[in-house]
């Protein structure tokens, strides 16, 4: 009888517990309790944040992920405490974003071992640290109004970690957002430093492995050779409502058969397990072996652990929650530090006041400081391995490759008037937009010397990114076999994991990621960029500014007719527009090919978190704007301009957006505008963003008020894209869009579906002579 085999991998499976016995790979005795004091007094701090903090936190799985993070903070990485920026330093990234409570009493135990015993070691700025003072900001906003936020300026820190915090390069917390991201790390640095690459240390746990866009990523790590990636996976089977996420031995798991070994085995990944991962000798066993594998291949260490290890509440009851507040449990979880340092924490007494509660807090804080000042050994220890973590990173010496380009130049070197040749385009002359985008961005790569790395689904020549790579080696990048190639492999169809993959590309520094596929198909890659524009807004507090993330929508609404309505979504730019703070997304809509190069430049120039460009499958013959009457295409970078001006007194304003309806517009109703009126003003948007990062006097002399008071809009995409355009419930009800009609739109071609929703030419034209003569005839609009 046959059995099934997996095929051949590239990667190996290693247990600790084969090295054992073998002297080579075993942890001192003085590192091992160091590290177990060390222990103590992390998972004290854990029980300190989670009672103190009325919202809540994650204290289970921040103790039993603390030991593998201690050993790879202390005894692994190559970093500089006091320069947490440097960009050739290792990472770690807190994929289970949830463990941030975990995360943030680590590294101000960290910063209290530097403190007590090496204080020249601190940044100068308090920026720059994370001290027990900003403890107190956990889980509170910027607006804490406690006394003692207030006088220590302590940090807001966030539920899940945000790049405020040092050494934090990612915004994490949707489930696999945090993996792709922490990749798209890895393989920025893998790209920039070649060989000697810093290392991206990745904290997740089973359940987090579950999310599919982790999968994808995991694809994309193994087949591009991600040597630097780690994961480090703390398998402890709890989750919010189940004990047992994966298949376990015998037995079948709640919600998926694997196990966290064979997830990463199947995917090419070396496994190493660790059968005890509160075991220091495992663990030190674990990251030896990842240091000594030589294929290539990313890694994996399993951990086999305990959820809310030694906290006395274990399993699920410590995922999202922990001891009632001041109750006999946490106090018992406070008695081995106790026990340990010889010290006592103070009894919570009073009325549950914020600042009653933030008093205790403090004076149980300082308990862990003067503990630690008193007893020495543990910040000696602390401090003396940030020395030689700071030596590692010296001594191997890192350097960007000297080929590799300066992506600041892609927002100060190129002005949207200085138009290269390429982008010159023949009135009459058939284009599309889409491969005319990929063409800009081309170009903006190869004079950046390959800044910008790209990932399609699947889709590279179909939505006109392949383009922006073929000025490097053809394939997809690989760290051995094409490590200059510009071209990712997403994964196959894994917009999920590859808009992931393409922020953490951008939050490096040294590249800018872009994402491409169908604009209907945005909506997997928006909670990735919203988390990216969450951590550029909180890396700028911190004085970092990392890149623009590209979302490439090719295939933009209604021209995708032919597709049907799951293709051709009318919703994509509701996704963004609107949805993001001021500045922190870019969309624009271009009409014209000619208006891509000087809208591109403008908006890479204002470095948003987000830049999404909107561009459309069919070709069209390129206007003749001088003939029309229209604006020269430049004026597009104001994010309005005007298709017609009314020659006398305006009998209306029609703002419109989308190059497929617009076409339809310039090609139907404007000629018979001209011929026989009404008289309209026709403006369209190839930005609202744009738009509105314009002075307010230069946005009023464009479009001034009184227009929008009567204005009506036509477009490719939804009616609250239009909403800012439209001041009346007339003019609202005078647009016209796809989904005007209460459903969605059938297959077919263009021409036909614009028919159906109403938007052809005699449709359009029909509806403004209506809209012309009800404005006429109804002053009361006014």
């Amino acid at each position: 009888m046959s059995t099934f085999q997996l095929g051949k991998k590239r990667a190996v499976f290693l247990d600790v517990t084969d090295y054992l016995n073998n002297p080579a790979y075993q942890i001192s005795e003085d590192d091992k309790k160091s590290l177990s004091r060390l222990d103590v007094a992390y998972r004290a701090l854990v029980s300190l944040l989670y009672n103190y903090v009325p919202t809540s936190g994650h204290p289970g799985g921040s103790i039993s992920s603390g030991r593998f993070v201690e050993h790879l903070l202390y005894k692994d990485m190559a970093y500089d405490i006091t320069h947490p920026h440097k960009d050739e330093a290792d990472i770690i990234s807190y994929a289970a974003g949830h463990k941030a409570l975990g995360l943030y009493a680590m590294w101000a135990l960290r910063n209290e071992c530097a403190r007590i015993a090496a204080p020249e070691l601190l940044p100068a700025s308090d920026k720059e640290q994370l001290r027990l003072e900003d403890l107190l900001g956990f889980r509170h906003p910027k607006v804490q109004g406690t006394p003692l936020f207030k006088k220590f300026h302590s940090k807001a820190l966030g539920g899940h970690p945000e790049p405020l915090v040092p050494f934090v390069r990612t915004s994490t917390g949707a489930s696999g957002v945090g993996d792709g991201s922490a990749v798209g790390l890895a393989l920025a640095a893998a790209d920039a430093y070649g060989e000697n690459c810093p290392v991206v240390h990745i904290v997740e746990g089973e359940g987090g492995l579950t999310a599919g866009r982790v999968s994808e990523v995991a694809g994309m790590a193994a087949t591009a050779q991600l040597k630097n990636t780690v994961f480090h996976i703390d398998w402890n089977e709890a989750s919010i409502e189940s004990e047992r996420v994966t298949a376990d031995g015998e037995h079948p798991g709640d919600y998926v058969q694997w196990n966290p070994m064979e997830f990463f085995y199947i995917h090419d990944f070396n496994v190493i397990r660790v059968p005890d991962g509160h075991d220091y000798n495992q663990i030190h066993i674990a990251h030896k072996l990842a240091e000594e594998i030589k294929n290539h291949q990313p890694t994996a260490i399993v951990y086999r652990t305990v959820k809310g290890w030694h906290y006395g509440i274990e399993g699920k009851a410590s995922h999202g929650s922990g001891h009632k507040f001041a109750s006999e449990g946490f106090y018992k979880s406070l008695e081995e530090f106790e026990n340990t340092f010889n010290v006592k924490f103070p009894h919570f007494e009073g009325d549950k006041t914020a600042e009653n509660v933030e008093k205790y807090y403090w004076d149980s804080l300082l308990t862990v400081r003067r503990a630690l000042e008193a007893d020495k050994t543990v910040a000696a220890f602390g401090a003396a391995q940030l020395k030689a973590a700071s030596q590692k990173l010296a001594a191997k010496n890192r350097a960007v490759r000297a080929d590799l380009g300066n992506c600041q130049d892609l927002y100060t070197k190129f002005h949207e008037g200085e138009i290269p040749a390429e982008f010159v385009f023949e009135k009459g002359k058939s284009y599309t937009t889409r491969s005319v985008l990929g063409a800009v961005l081309a170009y903006l790569n190869k004079h950046t010397g390959g800044t910008i790395l790209t990932a399609s689904a699947d889709l590279y020549g179909s939505t006109g990114a392949a383009a922006i790579a073929k000025d490097f080696p053809a394939g997809n990048f690989n760290t051995q076999t094409n490590p200059l190639s510009r071209r990712l492999s997403g994964g196959g169809i894994c917009e999920d994991g590859m808009a992931a993959l393409c922020t953490g590309i951008s939050a490096f520094g040294k590249h800018v990621g872009v994402s491409a596929s169908y604009g209907a198909f945005l909506a997997f890659e928006h909670v990735a960029a919203r988390l990216h524009a969450i951590g550029v807004q909180s890396a700028r507090e911190a004085g970092v500014n990392p890149n623009t993330f590209i979302m490439f929508n090719g295939h933009a609404s209604v021209p995708t007719g032919e597709d049907g309505p799951t293709h051709a979504d009318p919703q994509s730019l509701q996704l963004v527009q609107d949805n993001f703070p001021k500045g922190a997304c870019i969309t624009i809509t271009p009409l014209e090919v000619d208006e891509i190069w000087p809208l591109t430049v403008r908006a890479l120039s204002l470095r948003p978190a987000v830049f999404a460009p909107f561009v459309v499958r069919p070709s069209y013959a390129l206007m003749d704007r001088e003939a029309l009457g229209a604006d020269p295409a430049i004026k597009a970078v104001n994010g309005v301009y005007y298709l017609r001006r009314a020659k006398g007194k305006a009998a209306g304003t029609v703002i419109v957006q989308g190059a497929g309806v617009g076409r339809i517009v310039v090609e139907k109703v404007l000629p018979a505008l001209n011929a026989g009126g009404p008289d309209l003003n026709v403006l369209y948007v190839a930005s609202r963003e744009l738009f509105e990062a314009l002075p307010k006097e230069e946005q009023d002399k464009i479009l001034p008020p009184e227009m929008l008071r009567t204005a009506i809009g036509i477009t490719d995409f939804t009616l609250p894209t239009l909403d800012c355009w439209l001041n009346s419930v007339a003019g609202r009800a005078h647009s016209l869009y796809p989904h005007k009609k209460g459903e969605f739109l059938s297959s077919g071609s263009a021409d036909k579906v614009y028919e159906e929703a109403g938007l052809d030419g005699d449709s359009l034209l029909a509806a403004l002579k209506n809209y012309a003569h009800d404005l006429a005839q109804a002053q009361e609009w006014l």
